[in-house]
C-alpha cells in the first residue's frame, strides 16, 4: 500500500467544492472542534477547510492529509491558522506513531474513504491518550429510498468521482467496534430529505478512548 495519494481530478473537484461549502456544513464543523485542547491529530484534512475553527486552547494540530495536491493547498492554510499546525502527506496507514499521544482525533468527511475503516479507527484509537476524544462528522448510510441510492453510486461510478468515497456506511458501528465508547452524537440533514443525492445525512459526535 503507498503511503500517498495521486487523484489529480478528485484533488480539483476537492478544492472547488471546499470553495463553494455550504454554510451548513461550515457550521457542523465549527461545532465538531469546539471545546478541543492539547494536541490534535486531524485525519484527512483536505484543503485545510477546518483549520480556521479551530479553537485557542488547542496547542497544536498534526494533519494528514496523503493527496499531494490538497496537502499543498493545506499547507497555506496551516500558515494562516491562528493555531500551529503542521501538515504530512502520509496516509494514516503510514503515520508514525511518535511517543507522545493525542488529545483528541478528528475526522471530517474522511471515514468514506479509506478501505477498512475499523483498522483505520483502531490505529487512531492507540494513538489518544486515556481518556482522548475522538470528534467525527461524516455522511452515514441512510434508510428507504437513500439507502437504495447510495449503494447503486457505491456500485457503480461515485467512488471513481469522489476519491473512494462510499456513501453507504456505518460508520457508527465501526468507531464502537473499534473500541471507542460514544459519549454523544446527532444526525444532521444539510440538504433537504427528498433532494436527490446519496449524501445529505451526517452524524456529528464525540467517542472516548
Amino acid at each position: 500500500m503507498s503511503n500517498t495519494v495521486d487523484n489529480p481530478f478528485f484533488a480539483r473537484l476537492w478544492m472547488f467544492m471546499s470553495r463553494h461549502e455550504t454554510e451548513a456544513i461550515q457550521r457542523l464543523r465549527r461545532e465538531n472542534l469546539a471545546g478541543l485542547a492539547g494536541r490534535v491529530l486531524e485525519v484527512g484534512a483536505g484543503t485545510g477547510t477546518n483549520f480556521e475553527f479551530y479553537p485557542h486552547t488547542v496547542t497544536e494540530v498534526v494533519a494528514v492529509e496523503p493527496e499531494r495536491r490538497l496537502a499543498e493547498q493545506a499547507q497555506r492554510a496551516a500558515a494562516a491558522a491562528a493555531v500551529p499546525v503542521t501538515v504530512t502527506s502520509d496516509t494514516v496507514e503510514h503515520y508514525a506513531v511518535g511517543a507522545e499521544p493525542f488529545d483528541a482525533v478528528v475526522c471530517s468527511l474522511v471515514l468514506c474513504s479509506v478501505d477498512e475503516p475499523e483498522t483505520v479507527l483502531r490505529q487512531l484509537h492507540s494513538l489518544l491518550r486515556p481518556g482522548g476524544e475522538l470528534r467525527y462528522l461524516e455522511h452515514i448510510a441512510s434508510t428507504g429510498a437513500r439507502a437504495r441510492m447510495q449503494k447503486l453510486a457505491d456500485a457503480t461510478l461515485w467512488p471513481r468521482l469522489f476519491g473512494n468515497c462510499h456513501t453507504h456506511r456505518y460508520t457508527e458501528q465501526s468507531i464502537a467496534g473499534a473500541g471507542f465508547q460514544v459519549s454523544g452524537a446527532r444526525r444532521e440533514w444539510t440538504l433537504p430529505s427528498w433532494a436527490p443525492i446519496p449524501v445529505a445525512e451526517f452524524a456529528l459526535g464525540r467517542a472516548v478512548k
